[in-house]
Protein backbone atom coordinates (compact mmCIF):
# COMPACT_ATOMS: atom_id res chain seq x y z
CA UNK A 1 0.00 0.00 0.00
CA UNK A 2 2.85 2.35 0.85
CA UNK A 3 4.46 1.60 -2.51
CA UNK A 4 1.23 2.51 -4.31
CA UNK A 5 0.97 5.78 -2.42
CA UNK A 6 4.55 6.71 -3.37
CA UNK A 7 3.84 5.88 -7.00
CA UNK A 8 0.73 8.04 -7.07
CA UNK A 9 2.66 10.94 -5.42
CA UNK A 10 5.36 10.80 -8.10
CA UNK A 11 2.73 10.86 -10.83
CA UNK A 12 1.24 14.03 -9.27
CA UNK A 13 4.47 16.02 -8.93
CA UNK A 14 6.27 15.02 -12.14
CA UNK A 15 4.31 17.45 -14.37
CA UNK A 16 5.29 20.34 -12.10
CA UNK A 17 8.95 19.32 -12.07
CA UNK A 18 9.05 19.06 -15.85
CA UNK A 19 7.45 22.51 -16.38
CA UNK A 20 9.40 24.42 -13.78
CA UNK A 21 12.86 24.36 -15.35
CA UNK A 22 12.35 27.20 -17.87
CA UNK A 23 11.67 29.96 -15.33
CA UNK A 24 15.27 31.08 -15.11
CA UNK A 25 15.89 31.53 -18.84
CA UNK A 26 17.05 35.00 -19.89
CA UNK A 27 14.58 36.99 -22.03
CA UNK A 28 15.25 37.43 -25.70
CA UNK A 29 17.48 40.50 -26.25
CA UNK A 30 15.75 43.42 -27.93
CA UNK A 31 17.01 44.25 -31.40
CA UNK A 32 19.29 47.26 -31.65
CA UNK A 33 17.22 49.89 -33.48
CA UNK A 34 19.33 52.62 -35.13
CA UNK A 35 18.38 56.22 -34.37
CA UNK A 36 17.23 58.46 -37.21
CA UNK A 37 19.78 60.90 -38.63
CA UNK A 38 19.32 64.62 -39.21
CA UNK A 39 17.96 65.80 -42.55
CA UNK A 40 19.86 68.22 -44.78
CA UNK A 41 17.77 71.28 -45.64
CA UNK A 42 17.50 72.28 -49.32
CA UNK A 43 14.94 75.07 -49.85
CA UNK A 44 14.17 77.86 -48.92
CA UNK A 45 17.89 78.68 -48.76
CA UNK A 46 19.54 79.99 -45.60
CA UNK A 47 19.78 83.78 -45.21
CA UNK A 48 18.26 84.35 -48.64
CA UNK A 49 15.12 85.84 -50.14
CA UNK A 50 12.57 83.26 -51.30
CA UNK A 51 11.19 84.34 -54.69
CA UNK A 52 9.64 80.99 -55.61
CA UNK A 53 6.13 79.84 -54.88
CA UNK A 54 2.55 80.61 -55.82
CA UNK A 55 1.24 84.07 -54.96
CA UNK A 56 -2.21 83.79 -53.42
CA UNK A 57 -2.78 87.44 -52.53
CA UNK A 58 -0.95 90.61 -51.52
CA UNK A 59 -0.47 89.02 -48.09
CA UNK A 60 0.15 85.31 -48.70
CA UNK A 61 1.91 82.84 -50.97
CA UNK A 62 2.45 79.07 -51.05
CA UNK A 63 6.05 77.88 -50.73
CA UNK A 64 7.32 74.29 -51.05
CA UNK A 65 9.88 73.42 -48.36
CA UNK A 66 12.39 70.75 -49.40
CA UNK A 67 15.02 68.63 -47.62
CA UNK A 68 17.05 65.50 -48.23
CA UNK A 69 15.93 62.09 -47.01
CA UNK A 70 17.63 61.09 -43.75
CA UNK A 71 18.68 57.58 -42.75
CA UNK A 72 16.55 55.35 -40.48
CA UNK A 73 13.60 57.75 -40.79
CA UNK A 74 9.89 57.05 -41.25
CA UNK A 75 8.44 60.55 -40.94
CA UNK A 76 9.36 64.21 -40.52
CA UNK A 77 8.09 67.23 -38.63
CA UNK A 78 8.67 70.63 -40.23
CA UNK A 79 9.01 73.34 -37.59
CA UNK A 80 8.31 76.86 -38.87
CA UNK A 81 8.72 80.07 -36.86
CA UNK A 82 7.51 83.53 -37.80
CA UNK A 83 10.46 85.69 -36.73
CA UNK A 84 8.37 88.86 -36.63
CA UNK A 85 5.41 87.64 -34.55
CA UNK A 86 7.21 84.81 -32.72
CA UNK A 87 4.46 82.30 -33.56
CA UNK A 88 5.48 78.71 -34.30
CA UNK A 89 3.87 75.78 -36.10
CA UNK A 90 4.69 72.10 -36.66
CA UNK A 91 3.51 69.95 -39.56
CA UNK A 92 4.05 66.20 -39.97
CA UNK A 93 4.73 64.41 -43.23
CA UNK A 94 6.28 61.23 -44.62
CA UNK A 95 7.57 63.10 -47.67
CA UNK A 96 10.74 65.16 -48.07
CA UNK A 97 8.83 68.23 -49.19
CA UNK A 98 5.90 70.16 -47.81
CA UNK A 99 3.86 73.00 -49.32
CA UNK A 100 2.77 75.68 -46.84
CA UNK A 101 0.89 78.96 -47.04
CA UNK A 102 2.96 81.73 -45.43
CA UNK A 103 2.96 85.53 -45.25
CA UNK A 104 4.69 87.57 -47.95
CA UNK A 105 7.36 90.09 -47.02
CA UNK A 106 8.00 88.22 -43.78
CA UNK A 107 11.01 86.61 -42.09
CA UNK A 108 10.92 82.96 -41.05
CA UNK A 109 13.13 80.25 -39.63
CA UNK A 110 12.63 76.52 -40.21
CA UNK A 111 14.03 73.13 -39.32
CA UNK A 112 13.07 69.47 -39.78
CA UNK A 113 12.86 66.75 -37.13
CA UNK A 114 13.47 63.15 -38.29
CA UNK A 115 11.47 60.39 -36.58
CA UNK A 116 11.39 56.58 -36.68
CA UNK A 117 8.51 54.30 -35.75
CA UNK A 118 10.63 51.82 -33.76
CA UNK A 119 12.29 54.34 -31.43
CA UNK A 120 11.47 57.52 -29.54
CA UNK A 121 14.83 59.04 -30.52
CA UNK A 122 14.71 61.93 -32.98
CA UNK A 123 17.22 64.07 -34.86
CA UNK A 124 16.82 67.75 -35.80
CA UNK A 125 18.38 69.50 -38.76
CA UNK A 126 20.11 72.87 -38.73
CA UNK A 127 17.85 75.91 -38.47
CA UNK A 128 17.69 78.10 -41.59
CA UNK A 129 16.32 81.64 -41.92
CA UNK A 130 14.80 83.29 -44.97
CA UNK A 131 12.60 86.15 -46.13
CA UNK A 132 9.52 85.30 -48.13
CA UNK A 133 9.42 87.87 -50.93
CA UNK A 134 6.68 90.46 -50.80
CA UNK A 135 5.34 93.09 -53.18
CA UNK A 136 7.71 96.00 -53.93
CA UNK A 137 10.23 95.34 -51.15
CA UNK A 138 13.50 97.06 -52.03
CA UNK A 139 15.29 96.80 -48.70
CA UNK A 140 14.71 94.23 -45.98
CA UNK A 141 14.94 94.63 -42.24
CA UNK A 142 17.70 92.56 -40.58
CA UNK A 143 16.91 89.07 -39.41
CA UNK A 144 16.10 89.19 -35.68
CA UNK A 145 19.17 88.36 -33.56
CA UNK A 146 19.46 84.65 -32.68
CA UNK A 147 21.69 82.06 -30.95
CA UNK A 148 22.05 84.01 -27.70
CA UNK A 149 24.90 83.54 -25.25
CA UNK A 150 24.18 82.71 -22.46
CA UNK A 151 21.81 80.19 -23.98
CA UNK A 152 18.16 80.25 -23.02
CA UNK A 153 17.52 79.25 -19.41
CA UNK A 154 21.10 78.46 -18.35
CA UNK A 155 22.68 79.46 -15.03
CA UNK A 156 25.80 81.62 -15.01
CA UNK A 157 28.04 83.14 -12.36
CA UNK A 158 27.44 86.69 -11.18
CA UNK A 159 29.86 89.49 -11.97
CA UNK A 160 31.17 90.46 -15.39
CA UNK A 161 29.20 88.76 -18.16
CA UNK A 162 29.51 89.08 -21.93
CA UNK A 163 26.24 88.81 -23.82
CA UNK A 164 26.57 87.48 -27.36
CA UNK A 165 24.32 86.80 -30.35
CA UNK A 166 24.24 86.13 -34.10
CA UNK A 167 22.68 88.46 -36.65
CA UNK A 168 22.49 88.71 -40.44
CA UNK A 169 21.11 91.16 -42.99
CA UNK A 170 19.73 90.03 -46.34
CA UNK A 171 21.01 93.19 -48.04
CA UNK A 172 24.50 92.84 -46.57
CA UNK A 173 24.33 96.17 -44.72
CA UNK A 174 26.24 96.95 -41.54
CA UNK A 175 24.22 96.45 -38.38
CA UNK A 176 23.99 98.26 -35.07
CA UNK A 177 22.52 96.73 -31.94
CA UNK A 178 20.62 98.07 -28.95
CA UNK A 179 20.63 95.76 -25.92
CA UNK A 180 17.76 95.75 -23.44
CA UNK A 181 18.22 93.95 -20.10
CA UNK A 182 16.07 93.70 -16.99
CA UNK A 183 14.54 91.48 -14.31
CA UNK A 184 11.01 91.82 -15.72
CA UNK A 185 9.68 90.71 -19.07
CA UNK A 186 9.64 92.32 -21.53
CA UNK A 187 12.87 94.16 -20.65
CA UNK A 188 12.56 97.91 -21.26
CA UNK A 189 15.83 99.28 -19.86
CA UNK A 190 18.40 100.13 -22.53
CA UNK A 191 21.65 98.54 -21.39
CA UNK A 192 23.75 99.96 -24.22
CA UNK A 193 24.43 100.03 -27.95
CA UNK A 194 27.17 98.46 -30.05
CA UNK A 195 28.11 97.64 -33.63
CA UNK A 196 29.57 94.27 -32.62
CA UNK A 197 27.83 90.99 -31.72
CA UNK A 198 28.64 91.17 -28.02
CA UNK A 199 28.29 93.43 -25.01
CA UNK A 200 29.82 93.09 -21.53
CA UNK A 201 27.88 94.04 -18.42
CA UNK A 202 27.69 93.16 -14.71
CA UNK A 203 24.96 90.95 -13.23
CA UNK A 204 23.95 90.26 -9.64
CA UNK A 205 23.72 86.92 -7.82
CA UNK A 206 20.59 84.74 -7.65
CA UNK A 207 18.62 86.73 -10.21
CA UNK A 208 16.61 85.90 -13.34
CA UNK A 209 17.42 88.24 -16.23
CA UNK A 210 15.52 88.88 -19.46
CA UNK A 211 17.13 90.51 -22.49
CA UNK A 212 16.54 91.22 -26.16
CA UNK A 213 18.35 92.79 -29.11
CA UNK A 214 17.06 95.41 -31.53
CA UNK A 215 19.07 95.19 -34.78
CA UNK A 216 19.14 98.21 -37.13
CA UNK A 217 20.70 98.39 -40.61
CA UNK A 218 22.18 101.46 -42.32
CA UNK A 219 18.89 102.07 -44.17
CA UNK A 220 17.09 102.49 -40.85
CA UNK A 221 15.22 99.17 -40.95
CA UNK A 222 15.12 97.36 -37.63
CA UNK A 223 14.04 94.05 -36.14
CA UNK A 224 13.51 92.89 -32.58
CA UNK A 225 14.69 89.53 -31.27
CA UNK A 226 12.64 87.27 -29.10
CA UNK A 227 13.12 87.67 -25.35
CA UNK A 228 16.09 85.68 -24.07
CA UNK A 229 16.46 84.53 -20.47
CA UNK A 230 19.20 83.37 -18.08
CA UNK A 231 19.70 83.23 -14.31
CA UNK A 232 22.66 83.76 -12.02
CA UNK A 233 23.92 81.40 -9.34
CA UNK A 234 23.47 82.25 -5.62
Amino acid sequence: MKTLNKYMYLLAVLPFLSCGGGGGDDPEPKPNVPDPSAAALVFPANNEECNEGTILSEEESQVTFEWGASENTDSYTLKLKDLESGSESSTNTTSTELRLTIKRGNAYSWSVVSKANATTATAESDTWRFYNAGPAIENYAPFPAYDPSPAMGVAVNAGALTLGWEATDLDGEELGFAIYLGTATPPTTLLGETDTNSYTTTVNTNTVYYWRIVSTDTSGNSSQSEIFEFRTNP
